[in-house]
């Protein structure tokens, strides 16, 4: 919790504001019961009617001063931890974006989700009573028990049982209610987990009759998140009748003993009821402390959770300034600076974290400008993985991956990534318009680039076909339009960018056959000076490539053209063997 309020720096004068307010407030209300009490003793006692006025008219000035300081103080903590909340929220996401798939997995996006929006809302309320409390409450409280003493010494002696009492209530509850409150927050992500796939699987579930499986699933989840909060309130419920049980046998014991010393002359009625007034502060700052001891343990445990994103520091990082002069150096001198979309894998090896064996064993070989390269194999191959180490979505633990002659690990990640365009295996489509979609790939495209790259992805006709054409609307995930449609929407969002290098992962699973070979077809015009890797199952996808790679268990077990591998790998001619019928082949 601390640490992350060290993110409080931009608002040092509103805090300090703050401070000051919740000062003069806590003065004024401190100085009440004395006016009172000297209205009592010498306006009421003497008969002293202008005396009365005098002190009363002093005490509603001091009243209203006091109302002042707590609606600014209000409104400038309101914007603090408005501001704070803001600014922490944007931080994690800006953090989380330079995650790898890595971190994600590590932390589930449903987690992570949690996080930004609930745990950070969580600090941000405590934030706002923490302003108010952290200086008004212990204030009110010491400066209580100094004008009670004041009042009377003796009496005052009172406090000695009562304030560790309280202080220890209040800190057995505390520690009781933290280990739960950490596991509430535990149990919201085990729910939005399983809301979060109930509403993105709807169609399969439906499919396949699982409404009342999931709804079993929810259920347990709710149930379980419900009772541990029940537990936790449970827990929590019993502070306050605790603390007014206490409070009211004080106020009991005041009065006895205060009587005893008014009848004994010791005492003004006048002190007395400033005494009580006294009291009353006192508890009631022990009972607003209580509260921040039901807020800060859930706050810490979100805290500890923001941090936790904060502190996880993605395991692909850019290179340094000096190391990027050193590449810049080293590649003027080897004289491949001038090569655009050269692709390069020298004995590539990685395994995914936590795996028994490796993805890709041993990966060699050179993609060329102008040329199209196909990767195939059966499922669970390595061939996704071997495309996605290109943009540097994961990193080799052996070998290296080069683009335009430089190792992908000593380019920016922005650098490298401006030069590809990568159409996944699942189409990602936003919400907005199609122009706007398209236009993802390149902000500054003009409206001839958008129509040119949609008439290459075969999307023109049904765009156009819509009733706002590339006006129309796609909704969240694309889901008014097929996966053939967004699939074309996604190699028109790469093609309007113009990259080197161009990487489809499976991007033509979605389309029917004619619609296939007319867009490979348009696609070998556009790109004759681009690279191009295009992983696929379908064979006639790959046949007319310049270069096949076969892959089997994560290694190139053949490489060559459509007819060279036919005749001479069997891997590559049971994969044909099984799509096409020995016409097809001859």
């Amino acid at each position: 919790m601390i640490k992350l309020m060290k993110q409080l720096k931009p608002f040092r004068l509103a805090i300090a504001g703050v401070l000051i307010l919740v000062f003069l407030q806590s003065m004024g209300d401190l100085y009440l019961p004395t006016l009172m009490s000297n209205i009592i003793d010498k306006g009421i006692v003497d008969g002293d009617q202008p005396y009365i006025w005098r002190i009363g008219g002093f005490m509603l000035l001091v009243a209203a001063g006091g109302v002042l300081c707590s609606i600014i103080a209000s409104y400038l903590s309101a914007r603090v931890a408005a501001g704070f909340g803001k600014n922490t929220r944007s931080r994690v996401f800006n953090h989380v974006e330079n995650f790898t798939l890595h971190e994600f997995d590590k932390l589930g996006t449903a987690s992570l989700i949690t996080r930004t929006t609930n745990d950070i809302t969580q600090v941000q309320t405590v934030l706002t009573m923490m302003l108010r409390m952290m200086v008004g409450a212990p204030m009110m409280m010491i400066g209580g028990i100094i004008m009670a003493v004041s009042e009377d010494a003796k009496l005052s002696l009172i406090f000695v049982v009562v304030i560790p009492l309280l202080v220890g209530a209040i800190f057995f509850i505390g520690m009781k209610g933290l280990p739960l409150f950490k596991a509430i927050q535990i149990k919201l992500d085990k729910l939005n987990l399983v809301l979060r796939e109930h509403l993105t699987g709807i169609r399969v579930i439906r499919s396949f009759n699982r409404i009342e499986h999931e709804n079993r699933r929810f259920s347990e989840a709710n149930r379980d998140l419900t009772d541990t909060a029940i537990k936790v309130n449970k827990v929590m419920a019993g502070l306050m009748p605790l603390m007014m049980i206490v409070m009211n046998f004080s106020m009991i014991a005041i009065l006895y003993y205060g009587g005893i010393r008014i009848g004994d002359g010791d005492l003004k009625v006048g002190s007395l009821m400033a005494f009580i007034q006294y009291a009353m502060q006192i508890m009631f700052s022990l009972i607003m402390v209580s509260m921040m001891f039901v807020l800060i343990p859930r706050a810490s445990a979100s805290a500890l959770r923001i941090n936790e994103v904060l502190d996880m520091q993605p395991e692909i990082k850019d290179p340094t300034s000096a190391e990027l002069k050193t590449t810049a150096t080293a590649t003027h001198k080897d004289g491949r600076d001038g090569l655009r979309g050269y692709v390069e894998f020298d004995n590539v090896s990685f395994a995914y974290p936590g795996a028994e064996q490796a993805a890709l064993s041993g990966i060699t070989f050179s993609a060329r400008p102008g040329e199209i390269t196909a990767i195939i194999g059966g499922t669970g191959s390595g061939k996704s993985t071997l495309l996605n180490m290109i943009p540097r979505f994961y990193d080799a633990i052996e070998g290296t991956v080069s683009v335009d002659g430089v190792d992908v690990r000593q380019m920016t990640q922005e650098e490298l990534r401006s030069k590809i365009g990568y159409i996944p295996q699942k189409a990602v489509l936003f919400t907005g318009t199609i122009n706007e979609n398209i236009r993802y790939g390149k902000e500054d495209a003009t409206e001839e680039e958008i129509l040119h790259a949609a008439k290459v992805a075969q999307a023109y006709d049904f765009v156009t076909a819509m009733k706002e054409g590339f006006d129309s609307s796609i909704s969240q995930g694309g889901g008014n339009v097929s996966g053939g449609q967004k699939q074309r929407l996604s190699i028109a969002r790469a093609l309007v960018r113009k990259p080197e290098v161009y990487l489809f992962d499976d991007s033509f699973s979605a389309l029917d056959f004619k619609t296939d070979a007319k867009l490979r077809a348009a696609l070998k015009a556009e790109t004759t000076e681009s690279t191009v890797l295009i992983v696929a199952q379908r064979v006639s996808t790959v046949m007319d490539a310049d270069r096949i790679i076969v892959l089997d268990e994560g290694q190139i077990v053949g490489m060559g053209t459509h007819r060279g591998l036919l005749d001479n790998n069997e891997v590559y001619r049971e994969i044909v063997s099984s799509q096409l019928s020995e016409e097809e082949i001859a």
